[in-house]
C-alpha cells in the first residue's frame, strides 16, 4: 500500500522525465547490459522510465546533482559527510551482511620488499579519487597515524602518486607495475576477484582498513518527499522480488536498507582530522 501511494504521488508530481540516477566508480565500469535490466526493472517499479548516468570522477556526479539534473546518485560516504547539510541518505547497500565495507592497501603480488604501507618510502602510490574515503581519504589518513609529526606525509613518503579515477584502474595500475602499491575500496576488489580472477591474482592485500559504513545511495534534500519515498521503497524492496534478487546477486550485495548519518562517524572523524590537508596530488 505504501508503495502504491508513493507512485501514485509520484505520478502526478511527474514532469514526464527520466528518474536520473547517477553512478560514480562504486559500481564495476562495463556492465551495460547490467545497468539496462537494473534501470528497467526499477522503472516496471516506479512505473516510470529510470535512466543511470555514469562518471569516472566523483565531483562531476557531485556537481549533477547539485545543479538538479540527478534525482538520485550512488557515491562515496566522504563526499557524503562532506556535504550532509545538502544530501540526504537514501538507502545504504548491505554487503556480506552488515551495511559496511573495507579499504584495502594492495601491492604487486610478486613485490616481497612492500609488506606494509610504511615500507612505500620513495616509492609510486594509486589513488583512485581524491572524493574516494577508501581510496584516498583513508590511506592519507594511516598515513597521518603512522608519520604523526609530518604535514601531508603522502607528499614526503612516497616518490610520486596519481589518481586513476577507478577503484579497478588502481588493480590495474598495480598489476601492471605502473604503481608500487594503491588503496581501493574492498568491495570493488572483492567483486573484482570473483568475476576477474586473473587481475586481482596479480596484486595482494598488505592492510585492511578498519570497517566503515558503505558507499550510500543520496539524493539532494530538494527533492519532493513523494519522489524520494518512491525511491526508497523501490530500493528496499529489491531483495523481495525474484528480478530484484538478481540484479542484487550480480552486484554482490544482499539488500539495501535504510540507515542513519551516524554510520558514516568514523569517515566524519578521519575527514575533521585530516581535511585540511587533502588536496590533488602531483
Amino acid at each position: 500500500m505504501l508503495l502504491y501511494l508513493a507512485l501514485t504521488r509520484w505520478a502526478r508530481a511527474s514532469d514526464g522525465q527520466p528518474i536520473r540516477i547517477g553512478l560514480t566508480p562504486v559500481i564495476l565500469d562495463n556492465r551495460i547490459g547490467f545497468l539496462r535490466n537494473w534501470a528497467r526493472w526499477l522503472g516496471r517499479e516506479l512505473q516510470h522510465p529510470v535512466e543511470f548516468t555514469q562518471r569516472a570522477k566523483y565531483q562531476d556526479i557531485m556537481d549533477l546533482l547539485e545543479r538538479g539534473q540527478l534525482d538520485a546518485a550512488w557515491i562515496c560516504g566522504y563526499p557524503y559527510v562532506r556535504n550532509m547539510d545538502t544530501l540526504e541518505l537514501l538507502a545504504v547497500p548491505v554487503y556480506r551482511g552488515k551495511p559496511l565495507y573495507w579499504s584495502y592497501i594492495i601491492a604487486h603480488v610478486h613485490n616481497k620488499e612492500i609488506m606494509k604501507l610504511s615500507d612505500m618510502r620513495g616509492k609510486v602510490f594509486a589513488f583512485s579519487d581524491p572524493l574516494s574515503n577508501s581510496g584516498y581519504l583513508y590511506p592519507v589518513y594511516r598515513l597521518h597515524q603512522l608519520f604523526p609529526n609530518e604535514h601531508q606525509p603522502q607528499r614526503k613518503l612516497f616518490r610520486r602518486t596519481f589518481f586513476t579515477w577507478g577503484h579497478r584502474h588502481v588493480i590495474e595500475a598495480v598489476a601492471d607495475g605502473l604503481a608500487d602499491a594503491g588503496a581501493v575500496d574492498g568491495y570493488i576488489w572483492d567483486q573484482l576477484s570473483r568475476l576477474h580472477p586473473r587481475l586481482t591474482s596479480q596484486t595482494r592485500i598488505i592492510e585492511k582498513s578498519p570497517e566503515f559504513g558503505f558507499p550510500p545511495l543520496v539524493t539532494t534534500k530538494r527533492l519532493s518527499a513523494e519522489r524520494y519515498n518512491a525511491l526508497a521503497l523501490a530500493f528496499g524492496r529489491m531483495h523481495e522480488d525474484p528480478q530484484g534478487r538478481e540484479l542484487l546477486h550480480a552486484l554482490g550485495l544482499d539488500r539495501f536498507a535504510f540507515r542513519t548519518p551516524k554510520l558514516f562517524a568514523g569517515i566524519a572523524l578521519m575527514a575533521s582530522i585530516v581535511g585540511d590537508e587533502l588536496g590533488q596530488e602531483k
